[in-house]
């Protein structure tokens, strides 16, 4: 127990704190891109439809150093898009927090897009209507009506993709690198000190990770319930 403390006094928390906010900026990106995503792939044409989906869900299928591959293609320096973005951009995405965020959102996004999309198809057209019928635009119906009645598969699609998004590694080892108080995240930690032998530092920053999940998780869980307090159970 006494090794554990003195561990716990030494650790370096940086890694906590890039994933957690390499996380929520992740998941606050896919949470709207995600919505719109799945409200313009329901209204699309079958054929547009199945075109899109496959596209959008791809990087959850894909092994993630792939996504990483295809990362690095896109947004490296030797590359045309990479090279005018830091060349009359000033922006650099390899080797940095930037990279962790891109990384984290094209791998997580697709939880989001999937749940969301399945939460609209699920909501009773009849609501839109009359919602119509009172005259609200299709604006005041989407976040009034359509949101509030898929928002069981809407929360569900932000806590997977918050839990994707935080545990990212493959991706994120291949576009940011593993750079100490940059953009070495938990995942990246955790790889490092096993492969030098720590188990114990290991063991205390799955235990690390496992909390936050479990934190969330349940969070969200209480505030869903209060909001189905009402429903009936069977």
């Amino acid at each position: 127990m006494s090794e554990i403390i003195e561990i716990l006094k030494e650790l370096d928390y940086s890694p906590l704190f890039i994933s957690l906010k390499t996380g929520v900026v992740a998941t606050f990106i896919s949470f709207f891109l995600g919505i719109y995503a799945a409200r313009k792939v329901i209204k699309a044409s079958p054929k547009v439809k199945a075109v899109a989906d496959g596209i959008l869900t791809l990087p959850m299928v894909l092994p993630p150093t792939v996504a990483g591959f295809f990362l690095l293609l896109i947004f490296s320096k030797r590359r045309v898009f990479g090279a005018f973005l830091y060349n009359e951009m000033g922006i650099k995405v390899v080797q940095t927090w930037l990279g962790c965020i891109i990384a984290a959102t094209v791998i997580a996004f697709p939880l989001m897009y999937r749940n969301a999309r399945a939460a609209f198809e699920q909501i009773d057209v009849n609501l839109v209507y009359a919602g119509r019928t009172l005259g609200m635009s299709e604006f005041e119906i989407f976040w009034k009506v359509v949101m509030p009645s898929g928002g069981p598969g809407i929360a569900s699609g932000t806590i997977l993709t918050f839990a994707r998004a935080l545990g990212e590694y493959g991706a994120t080892s291949m576009l940011a690198g593993n750079i100490p108080h940059k953009t070495a995240t938990i995942s990246q930690r955790i790889a490092m000190v096993i492969q030098d032998g720590d188990y114990l530092t290991g063991g205390i920053w799955v235990a690390v990770v496992m909390i936050i999940a479990f934190a969330v998780i349940a969070a969200m869980n209480l505030i869903s319930g209060k909001k189905m307090k009402n429903v009936s159970r069977w």
